[in-house]
């Protein structure tokens, strides 16, 4: 497998408008990662990328790739192993070496896999800004041919420190007002719950729903907004879930951008309420500060 040793890029900031990426979609030492995928329709994803992707870009799977086996702990998305996501990303041809900027249609997959690869440490990992419905309003190029890349090297290594598993570190993050719900605030008040068998929001948790940090164009708001979006924050480091740990990844993002450090609970939610014995909040106890009232 072919090796280099050089980063040709660290970025400043992790979100890369379309208008950045277009001089740069064809150059070698890119690596595209297409993430589209939902839920609701699990083959939506890669069907799509099927029909038409950015030139070179590789696939990624929520569910088969950005995510390990379910257990009876660890919640309904838990990370992925290291060496199998690693083994993955050189079959891919997408080494540490390269500059690689994922993407999706939503937000949230792009993220994830974002986040992914900086726990993976890979030095060069950026987000499309507005995803493919940005890319494409630029008339940027897509294609169906799949890509060509030569596998790659990629040695496991992982940075511990982005991540939170256990309940001590969550507590902790809760009594220092830094504890992130992204949910919906509906879900966070426990008002509703579509996806997991028990409603309402870890004690303690803010709620900071991951959608208000993108504005009406999908595109993140600016370094300043969301400094206001989060100002409410203290200035330790935050740790931040949602249902699965998919949706907490926007805000870790956003977070990031703005030198905010913030680190996920990995298991989220539906790790959270595999014990028995771990406390539940329901109700408005910190609201969304976008929300009316």
């Amino acid at each position: 497998m072919a090796t280099r040793t050089s980063v040709p890029h660290r970025p400043t900031d992790p979100i890369l408008a379309p208008e950045e990426l277009l001089p740069l979609v064809h150059e070698p030492h890119v690596r595209l990662v297409d993430c589209r995928f939902s839920l609701a329709a699990p083959e939506a994803g890669p069907d799509a990328y099927r029909t038409g992707h950015l030139p070179g870009a590789v696939y990624l799977h929520l569910e088969k790739d950005l995510s390990g086996p379910v257990g009876p702990h660890g919640g309904r998305h838990p990370l992925p192993y290291s060496a199998r996501l690693a083994a993955r990303l050189s079959e891919l041809g997408v080494g540490r070496e390269h500059r690689v900027v994922v993407y999706d249609d939503a937000g949230e997959m792009a993220a994830r896999a974002w986040w992914l690869l900086t726990y993976l440490d890979y030095p060069s990992v950026e987000v499309l800004d507005g995803g493919v419905a940005a890319w494409q309003q630029l008339h940027g190029p897509m294609t169906g041919d799949p890509p060509a890349h030569r596998p790659v090297e990629v040695a496991v290594r992982v940075r511990p420190e982005m991540v939170v598993h256990d309940r001590a570190a969550v507590e902790a993050a809760a009594q220092a007002g830094n504890l992130v719900d992204s949910r919906a605030p509906e879900r966070y008040r426990g008002d509703t719950e579509p996806l997991d068998r028990r409603a309402g929001h870890i004690p303690g948790a803010r709620n900071f729903a991951w959608t208000r940090i993108k504005g009406a164009d999908g595109r993140y708001l600016a370094p300043g907004a969301l400094r206001h979006r989060f100002a409410t924050l203290p200035d330790s480091p935050a740790v931040v879930y949602c249902g699965s740990g998919v949706t907490a990844c926007p805000n870790v993002l956003a977070l990031t951008r703005i030198g905010r450090p913030a680190r996920l609970y990995a298991g989220s939610w539906s790790d959270w309420i595999s014990y028995p014995d771990r406390p539940i909040a329901v109700g408005p106890e910190h609201p969304d500060p976008g929300e009316p009232g």
